[in-house]
């Protein structure tokens, strides 16, 4: 008789581990809750951490384009260990900009001739709605402009990083976030 009211102790003592376990593994900045409340709040922070995930963009997301039809290419590396945006602006005009994730490779592959000044910005928790990382962001650009021009048989394709590089020939400079290109 004890095996018998002792089984379904086990199953609700594990049921709790669980769950407990799905609260503490939550990302940061999800609402943690107490073990006794975790069973009836395990499904709301599961959405939850399912949204803040979907929030992200992928990687190579083109989040602005007015100049895409040419033939030039911007490969970007990302060697940081937070994610990035790419700006390039064309005049005072920006022209198009791209998300790349920390530790990946992003490229645009549409590039129309003309000279641009480039921007980034590194982050974490990327708000669409306001262009901008909420947490931890850095503002910089890059103090050289690109060119690009094609002819009949060739078009310009630069690669830049965002992380500093050994004998890398880029200077960058921080750029006041009110005068970032958002």
């Amino acid at each position: 008789m004890k095996n018998k009211l002792l089984a379904p102790r086990t199953g609700l003592i594990a049921a709790f581990a669980m769950a407990a376990a799905l609260v503490t593994a939550t990302p940061a900045g999800a609402t943690t809750v107490s073990a006794a409340t975790a069973g009836a709040t395990a499904s709301a922070t599961t959405a939850s951490a399912t949204a803040t995930a979907a929030a992200r963009p992928r990687n190579g997301t083109i989040l602005f384009d007015r100049i895409s039809g040419g033939r030039g290419v911007l490969k970007i590396k990302n060697g940081l260990r937070t994610d990035g945006v790419v700006i390039l602006v064309r005049g005072k005009t920006k022209a198009i900009s791209i998300y790349v994730r920390a530790k990946s490779t992003a490229s645009i592959k549409d590039v129309r001739d003309g000279t641009y000044r480039l921007y980034f910005t590194t982050g974490y928790g990327y708000s669409k709605s306001q262009h901008r990382f909420t947490r931890s962001a850095s503002y910089q650009r890059f103090n050289d402009r690109l060119r690009y021009y094609t002819t009949a048989t060739a078009s310009r394709i630069y690669t830049l990083t965002l992380h500093p590089v050994r004998g890398g020939n880029a200077g960058t400079r921080h750029v006041n976030p009110k005068d970032f290109p958002a």
